[in-house]
């Protein structure tokens, strides 16, 4: 059957209406930042360490953007951070940076820096991100711990010196077993990182986790924190765990938006959105698409149909067991999938640099989750493509929100998009 013949008897297939995500669940020196004024520089300013400087080059690194200008001068003196900066500025490469500049003998086996953060995935790029930029420190060991794999294993790592890594990567649940069970041993701990913070501190259990990890490090350490979007209580909270930060923040919440990312919304109703999305997905120009559902049921479903409608999709989500989660990861980091169905799992600080467009399947549930979705595309002054699919009251409200809060003016999406608008030349 030809492909076209073959999409039209499957995408006008209603995807099963389930509700809510099953998601799992995880004095301060103040800088308002105004990013239009800062002078930019190049990374040499800095002053870098030789083999750090050389892997920055090679990683194409060249001018740091507003939030690593601002930060890292402070971050590599030693400096608790206290930072919240909009998707895809470069927030990841600020604390790799940091802490690499200021690590000491690499022969040491010692854990020296610990990043927590809340999903397994952004645990994995976040490695992958410590290793490309190490590549020229000799001896330096870099690990990812988190639940869902052979716990035993990560245990016998630390057990053995010379397996024991100098930098760890971990979710909440397996490093505070790890500590508890005195494997890893945190008393020589220099950096303390929590990468999206908010979501990591929101829950009180994975709060209390993370409490309860930070007071069994080394007192004398730096702390870091970062996350896209944080309010007045979340921030309170997490100046507790540090000494006299550099706050950096945006000066006025409308400059969360990213510049550079076109953004668009489509009235229609429930059962006309899989037509809409096979008409888009054929129309468009995209180097990679993420297509966001509210549910792991609805991932499911439209994964099956668009893989029936012949297009290249994997699907990411909480029902995966751990090794299917990494593998459809890497599958789509690694471009051999260009079309990825995603809970809000993925929402969040996940870094896909050849993202261009993010499809709002589903309305989210508020509009700091349509920051972080949104944010998958246009990472760092590149271009891209937000359409979010509106079909309801509830979803009209959020997108209202989205817009008087932020104060960007989401407009009606056009038949024809000017494929320049939202495609780096």
């Amino acid at each position: 059957m030809a492909r076209d013949e073959k999409r039209a008897d499957v995408v006008d297939d209603e995807l099963p209406d389930f509700d809510g995500d099953d998601e799992e669940r995880v004095d301060a020196k103040k800088q308002s930042t105004n990013y239009s004024t800062i002078h930019a520089t190049g990374f040499r300013d800095f002053l870098l360490k030789p083999q750090l400087s050389r892997a920055v080059v090679e990683c194409a690194f060249e001018n740091p953007s507003e939030v690593q200008q601002e930060c890292i001068p402070s971050a590599i003196l030693g400096t608790d951070i206290l930072c919240q900066a909009k998707s895809g500025m470069g927030k990841t490469a600020v604390f790799v940076i940091s802490c690499l500049q200021q690590m000491g003998d690499t022969t040491d086996n010692e854990v020296k820096v610990l990043v927590v953060c809340h999903a397994r995935e952004l645990a994995y790029q976040i490695k992958h991100e410590f290793e490309r930029f190490a590549k020229y420190f000799s001896q330096l060991k870099v690990a990812v711990v988190y639940g869902g794999t052979p716990y035993g294993k990560d245990k016998d790592m630390f057990a053995e010196p010379k397996s024991t890594p100098q930098i760890v990567i971990g979710t909440p649940g397996r490093v505070l077993a790890l500590a508890k069970d005195k494997a890893m041993n945190l008393d020589y701990l220099d950096h303390f990182v929590l990468d999206e913070c908010d979501k990591c501190l929101e829950k009180l259990d994975m709060r209390k986790d993370i409490q309860e990890i930070f007071l069994r490090t080394n007192k004398k350490k730096q702390v870091m924190m970062y996350s896209a979007t944080m309010d007045k209580e979340m921030r309170n909270i997490c100046m507790k765990f540090m000494k006299n930060p550099l706050e950096v923040t945006v000066a006025e919440e409308k400059k969360l938006t990213l510049h550079g990312l076109q953004q668009y919304y489509v009235k229609l109703t429930e059962n006309e959105k899989n037509r809409k999305l096979n008409d888009m997905l054929d129309a468009l120009e995209f180097n990679q698409v993420v297509i966001f559902v509210k549910s792991v049921n609805r991932a499911k479903a439209l994964d099956a149909l668009l893989q029936q409608c012949n297009f290249p999709s994997v699907a990411i989500h909480s029902g995966l067991s751990q090794e299917e989660r990494i593998e459809t990861y890497k599958q789509f980091k690694d471009f051999r999938k260009r079309i990825m169905v995603a809970t809000d799992l993925f929402g969040r600080g996940i870094d896909i640099e050849k993202v261009n467009i993010v499809i709002n399947y589903d309305m989210t549930s508020d509009s700091d989750s349509y920051l972080h979705r949104v944010g998958r595309a246009g990472r760092f002054n590149t271009k891209g493509l937000a359409i979010t699919y509106v079909s309801s009251e509830e979803d009209s409200d959020v997108l209202n929100k989205v817009q008087q809060r932020f104060e960007v003016q989401i407009r009606e999406c056009p038949a024809k998009i000017d494929e320049s608008t939202y495609m780096n030349a």
